[in-house]
């Protein structure tokens, strides 16, 4: 079975952070149900797809999903798509820029079908209904990905914050950060280069700030969990130079 990272009567946050063997990269899948109503957020690769469908079948039928969530277009995000669309009933939502390269991750005869399917999700954002309550997509453009998006439910209090947060080397999903200073050596190299600038760091922090979070959980590594650790990252990150910011011209020379 998964973590549970909040539960209710009627709304349930579930964690996967265990599924990936071997060489591949670490990642966490999400799954939120509300009133029985299901969505998946980033469910991977084929890499995880056996092992994460079998945990999502010990909660609900997999014929009942309604959603499958992706923050972006990297391939531990959404390369296991044709057998989860295959599988399921499920609406893709993902950003409007990546919806229209998704019949290349579908079998030919879906492929036409594809808009059938997919909620492309306009840059501003949007509330996604899940059940009696939303799943709210985020904007967050350029961390990493051109059309990248992460997902706050309003009920848990919880931002879904894909790359952003990433940690290696550390524990995982089910263990929040305790010691900031310590973590940020696992987040600080992929942080620097994958995130496009301190411009859009700074504009993701002074949004995440102005809302009601009680736990941050990327895609890779632990969480943050409580105002503290919370504050820490947030000013961390959004004083982080990184990027465009650090390059220069020894970075674009002929080999």
């Amino acid at each position: 079975m998964g973590m549970e990272l909040y539960k209710n009567a009627n709304h349930a946050c579930i964690a996967f952070g265990d599924l990936v063997t071997g060489s591949g990269v670490q990642a966490n899948q999400f799954m939120i149900v509300d009133h029985g109503e299901v969505a998946l957020l980033d469910p991977g690769g084929e890499l995880t797809f056996t092992a994460l469908s079998n945990k999502v079948a010990q909660y609900v039928p997999l014929k009942g999903m309604k959603y499958l969530l992706a923050s972006h277009q990297d391939p531990d995000i959404i390369a296991s798509m044709q057998s989860w669309i295959t599988r399921t009933q499920a609406t893709i939502a993902c950003s409007q820029l990546w919806a229209r390269f998704m019949p290349h991750l579908l079998p030919m005869y879906m492929g036409d079908k594809v808009a059938e399917r997919c909620l492309p999700i306009p840059d501003r954002g949007m509330d996604i209904p899940l059940g009696h309550s939303v799943i709210k997509a985020v904007p967050a453009h350029f961390l990493h990905s051109v059309g990248n998006f992460q997902f706050y439910d309003p009920v848990s209090k919880i931002l879904f914050s894909g790359d952003m947060g990433a940690s290696v080397g550390g524990g995982d999903v089910s263990q929040p950060v305790d010691d900031f200073e310590a973590h940020i050596p696992r987040m600080e190299p992929f942080h620097k280069r994958y995130m496009c600038s301190n411009r859009v760091t700074r504009l993701w922090a002074n949004m995440v700030r102005d809302m009601d979070v009680d736990m941050i959980v990327p895609q890779h590594g632990q969480p943050f969990k409580g105002p503290e650790m919370i504050s820490k990252f947030v000013d961390w990150v959004g004083d982080l130079q990184c990027g465009v910011d650090l390059m220069t011209q020894d970075n674009y020379r002929l080999p």
